[in-house]
């Protein structure tokens, strides 16, 4: 297989990249990524004789087309991610995350090739705080953000664009992701690095928030079983029943890394934070016979801060700006 992986040096992309590489060496691999500032050729280094890295933007029609004529199957990731950026310049997300599944889906079309679109479980909105409730492929769309907005708007386009051209296309809505190369603006790896560089951890709020984590590499391991065995046409859910509130997580992180539960500081809430997010991957499991292998919360985040602490070469040049934007809207 000759795949094309957008988006495959941010976080999730990245990750999706060294498993294939190492599962299945038949698969010839092709990154585009524009190498934002979430996109980094150093998170892709332990790979890099053994991909193909195209430096490009997703929106960029002409270079997607011929990438995706050459391509047997296309899994895309790539996508603005950051809720706060998104609320402070939401225009930068209409264009990746609209414009630029725009310009993939148009080229899978011309070219008949097989595309898998990454989403987001924030496309439905927020959950009351009632365990009996959980998004499902049925779940209305009800985004809450400039981000999710967008990720909804594109979700909308995937299923427009099998319904009235064919393309055989899947997607996928995913649960709260952790592990190594996430970029350290988001939650944990925040946590994280701010303990390893002597800082204070930060809480949304009084941290009642609750997401439903999953490791990043069961996330990875679901797509290829989509890729595989999925239905064209189909959304399916996934997630590992890892529902925690923000509080209780940052307290585990500060408990496996030796400091009092309450060594933190309470900051401004997100505006319009979502409360509850909660997937049922009970579909997904029953059709394709997948099911996470990482559901131990306190085994992930322990491998996933003992990878923080040896790799400060990848995230400590960027920790000083990023808590400098974070000071700058009181965060």
């Amino acid at each position: 297989m000759r795949l094309l992986v957008t988006g495959g040096a941010g976080f999730i992309g990245a990750n999706f990249v060294h498993s294939t590489v190492r599962e299945r060496p038949a698969v010839s691999v092709t990154v585009l990524d524009a190498l934002t500032y979430a996109g980094s050729r150093e998170s892709l280094r332990p790979v890099e004789n053994d991909i193909r890295l195209v430096e490009g933007d997703v929106t960029d029609e002409p270079l997607v087309d011929r990438l995706v004529a050459e391509s047997d199957a296309v899994v895309h990731f790539a996508a603005e991610t950051h809720v706060d950026n998104a609320l402070a310049d939401p225009a930068v997300f209409v264009r990746s995350n609209v414009v630029g599944t725009f310009a993939i889906l148009e080229a899978v079309r011309r070219h008949g090739v097989r595309v898998h679109h990454i989403s987001t479980d924030e496309v439905y909105g927020d959950l009351p705080l009632d365990p009996a409730v959980r998004f499902t492929a049925a779940t209305p769309l009800n985004p809450s953000s400039p981000y999710s907005a967008t990720k909804a708007a594109a979700d909308l386009l995937v299923r427009a664009w099998v319904r009235s051209y064919g393309v055989a296309a899947t997607m996928s809505n995913c649960s709260n992701n952790y592990g190594p190369y996430q970029h350290i603006e988001k939650f944990i790896p925040r946590q994280i690095t701010n303990i390893l560089s002597g800082r204070r951890p930060k809480l949304y709020g009084a941290g009642a928030n609750v997401r439903d984590w999953i490791h990043v590499e069961d996330h990875n391991s679901a797509v290829w079983r989509i890729l595989e065995n999925g239905v064209s046409g189909s959304t399916y859910l996934i997630g590992a029943d890892g529902e925690r509130d923000n509080l209780s997580v940052l307290r585990l992180i500060l408990a496996l890394m030796g400091h009092d539960a309450d060594d933190f500081d309470h900051v401004v809430d997100r505006s319009g934070h979502d409360l509850r997010y909660a997937i049922d991957p009970s579909a997904l499991c029953a059709e394709l016979q997948w099911a996470p292998k990482h559901t131990d919360l306190t085994a992930g985040l322990s491998s996933t801060i003992e990878w923080y602490r040896e790799n400060d070469w990848w995230w400590g040049p960027l920790k000083e700006q990023v808590e400098a934007h974070y000071a700058e809207r009181g965060q």
